[in-house]
């Protein structure tokens, strides 16, 4: 997962969900190989604004291009090897094991007929190892803590190599070692050009791993820029309710 990451324009981009109004008049613009983490408080559009993205749904208003061309003149196909996805909170029916999950990334490369080639597998390989869940290898991913198989859904999105991954709470259920692991592994891929946009909403862990961040609230971008400026605590007042004070790493 190395290589040139993708360049992102969003403009004016609104969302409505059965005539209520989820995002509105979104702008945003990631440079290729850029980190930057969404935060904000439940129901802001963060992951409606991550779905417009991966056109999981349609906007009703503006646009999104990657590397300048149209969100909407791009094959699914295309897209599904370009942008990498961790999902949030995903039930896996299925009893498969680690590394069968994980090579499920590499669906968008595999030839329709012959299926995964040498490439493929080295590719799994590699981004289990990255990953660091080895010693998961051959385990039932139905057997594993929620934390588990977090990271493997990490892995697999590292096995699609896409040229941005799009991550919606890739800490869930992980503790202050995996989740320092994984946002550590994120910032190597934005080292390496991979564009990287996460929605977090442990304050602290964004300030301390992303150098932008970009506050949603009730769908709208209320701040954008670095953690000390977006963080501000009449800010966290304002927009969360609460005294900065409970949130000790920020005061």
């Amino acid at each position: 997962m190395t290589g040139r990451g993708l360049s992102v324009d969003v403009r004016g981009l609104g969302l409505a969900y059965r005539g209520r109004t989820v995002l509105s008049g979104v702008d945003l613009h990631l440079e290729p190989g850029e980190s930057v983490c969404l935060v904000g408080p439940n129901g802001a559009g963060k992951s409606s604004l991550l779905r417009c993205l991966t056109r999981l749904v349609d906007p009703t208003a503006g646009s999104i291009a990657l590397d300048g061309r149209p969100l909407r003149d791009i094959e699914r196909a295309a897209l599904a090897r370009t942008i990498s996805v961790v999902p949030g909170q995903v039930e896996l029916p299925f009893s498969m094991r680690v590394e069968e999950v994980v090579g499920l990334g590499r669906i968008p490369h595999e030839h329709p007929l012959s299926g995964p080639d040498t490439s493929d597998h080295q590719a799994v390989d590699a981004a289990i190892r990255r990953v660091g869940i080895d010693g998961l290898r051959g385990r039932d991913v139905q057997e594993l803590s929620m934390g588990e198989r977090q990271l493997v859904l990490v892995a697999m999105a590292v096995a699609q190599s896409g040229r941005m991954i799009v991550l919606d709470e890739p800490t869930v259920h992980l503790d202050l070692r995996h989740q320092v692991e994984v946002l550590s592994l994120l910032a190597r891929l934005s080292a390496d050009g991979v564009t990287v946009l996460a929605v977090l909403h442990d304050l602290p862990l964004a300030a301390h791993f992303f150098s932008r961040l970009v506050l949603l609230d009730s769908g709208r971008v209320v701040a954008d820029g670095p953690p000390s400026e977006v963080l501000a605590p009449a800010r966290i007042r304002d927009v969360y309710g609460v005294d900065p004070r409970f949130v000790p790493a920020l005061a």
